[in-house]
């Protein structure tokens, strides 16, 4: 194939999925037909070739020029990402990859260009600062160790400057803090990631914080629960703004199993009941099992301990009697195991019930299982 040198280009998601199917044709009809691969930011965005097939360089599906070119001259919409030190990786990248694969322009924006260390210790190099970052379409407030960016005045008044002219403006885990320092989520229903649901609550008492909806849509303003969530509110968010049936293509070209209604919210799930426990106080345990829904838990773990059966299930008994759970069965020992049971109000104001049995592990001298199940009461 012949090499020559063009502008990048950028595609539309359609036209990337079809582009295998649009160049065969052109090129049998025997049209004068020069192909191109999608923009990957790699030295091939700059190749161009004269038969259609896959990009020696990056491996993608060559699409035809001319094609290219013209969904590279409409306008793209524009997504800004906050960053900054201590931002959690998937709560930015998600989106960015969601709203990149749907052809927005987007871009990193932080108060300096001085690199970013996430909290995982990814460094990122921001595009643009707050001084010379383009006016988004959509604006993306990440979470992580969001304290830094709540106590800046220019990141929360970058961030209520840029909403004020933002389509939409979402926030991904406790990036929920950072809108709600800024002032822009008082009245609003919102959400955050299942460990700070009550945080938000407490901190902020005007607004309803919600904690069974996996994102929550206030027209301009969306929040979204922790870190994958932020995938699902991107996807909402290009739904909205570039039709239902491009989102869905463009979960399908991520491998991503989008199921917007299915109603899932890490914050609802049955174990958000359990009161934490100091396992390690009292011997040395693993999670062997922890599993359910929004109505049933059961949590298993396996361990060693000085203690007998009985001196463990005593140990647990009496955390969750702090915790208002009122022993109503044992503690009854049979064959070695020891079981009680347990009523107490959840989080949702309904009635539960609970089983704790541990029992020994059989020729194991001081090993033990321990498993609690919760459920609503019938």
């Amino acid at each position: 194939m012949t090499k020559v040198s063009r502008c990048a280009a950028s595609l539309l998601v359609g036209l990337i999925l079809m582009s295998g199917r649009v160049c065969v044709a052109a090129d049998a009809a025997g049209g004068d037909r020069h192909y191109v691969c999608p923009p990957c930011n790699l030295p091939c965005d700059d190749a161009v070739y004269d038969k259609p097939g896959t990009c020696p360089t990056c491996g993608m599906t060559l699409v035809e020029q001319t094609a290219a070119m013209a969904a590279a001259a409409r306008p793209r919409p524009k997504a800004a990402i906050l960053v900054f030190d201590g931002v959690e990786i998937i709560d930015f990248t998600g989106p960015y990859e969601v709203f990149g694969a749907a052809d927005f322009d987007v871009y990193t924006v932080a108060e300096t260009r001085d690199k970013v260390t996430s909290a995982m210790g990814l460094s990122v190099i921001p595009r643009y600062t707050f001084a010379d970052a383009p006016q988004p379409d959509v604006l993306v407030v990440p979470g992580g160790g969001v304290q830094g960016a709540r106590n800046s005045a220019a990141t929360l008044k970058w961030v209520r400057d840029t909403t004020a002219r933002t389509k939409h403006t979402m926030s991904v885990c406790n990036g929920a803090f950072i809108l709600a320092s800024a002032g822009l989520l008082d009245g609003l229903t919102v959400t955050t990631t299942a460990g700070r649901i009550d945080q938000l609550r407490a901190q902020y008492p005007k607004t309803k914080v919600v904690e069974d909806q996996r994102f929550v849509d206030n027209g301009k303003l969306i929040t979204t629960a922790g870190l994958s969530s932020g995938i699902d509110g991107a996807l909402h968010v290009v739904a909205r703004m570039q039709g239902e049936g491009t989102a869905q293509e463009v979960a399908l070209s991520e491998e991503y199993d989008w199921r917007p209604k299915s109603g899932f919210a890490r914050a609802a799930l049955a174990d958000r009941n359990i009161p934490d426990v100091d396992l390690a106080g009292f011997g040395h345990w693993q999670v062997v099992r922890t599993q359910g829904g929004t109505d049933r838990w059961e949590t298993a773990v396996r361990g060693t301990s000085d203690l007998d059966a009985a001196g463990i299930s005593e140990r647990v008994s009496r955390v969750l009697a702090d915790a208002h759970w009122t022993r109503t069965e044992g503690p009854a020992s049979a064959s070695g195991s020891v079981r009680s049971r347990f009523a107490f109000r959840g989080r949702d104001g309904k009635d539960w019930t609970a089983t704790l049995t541990v029992e020994p592990a059989q020729g194991k001298a001081r090993e033990y299982t321990a498993t609690l199940i919760l459920a609503h009461a019938s």
